[in-house]
């Protein structure tokens, strides 16, 4: 039971690590829309996830023998998974930034990131009903 449970959480740890990683990236878009040259960046959220699950099932891990080694990064970093976006209308400037779709990204990802919380929450609360005497 508690494998299920652990196993459900470390999904929805990494999706929601995922999101707010994918937030910030959009952030970053909307920003930088009047930067000359500056090219958005985004990611396949689907891919980048089933990646991040099967790196964090392996069972390779670094063994450290000092606690001044350093440690591998444990969080949730984008930065190697990100892709360019194809502007659909160019810019005079080069910049790539659409306003429109990344507004409209921006709010998909909040959306996606609130209805995780929402699930966890809910997830959480009904097993701590079941385990509560009544």
């Amino acid at each position: 039971m508690i494998s299920k449970l652990d196993k459900n959480v470390h999904f929805h740890q990494q999706a929601l690590g995922l999101r707010a990683a994918r937030h910030a990236l959009l952030a970053s878009n909307v920003a930088n829309a009047d930067t000359p040259n500056f090219k958005a960046k985004d990611i396949d959220f689907s891919s980048v996830l089933k990646e991040k699950l099967a790196s964090s099932t392996s069972t390779a891990s670094l063994t450290t023998t000092s606690p001044m080694h350093i440690g591998g990064n444990k969080h949730n970093s984008i930065s190697n998974n990100a892709l360019y976006r194809v502007p659909l209308q160019p810019s005079a400037d080069g910049n790539t930034v659409d306003m429109d779709l990344e507004r409209t990204q921006f709010a998909n990802n909040s959306i996606k990131y609130d209805a995780g919380i929402t699930f966890i929450s809910g997830q959480f609360k009904s097993l701590l009903s079941a385990i509560q005497e009544r």
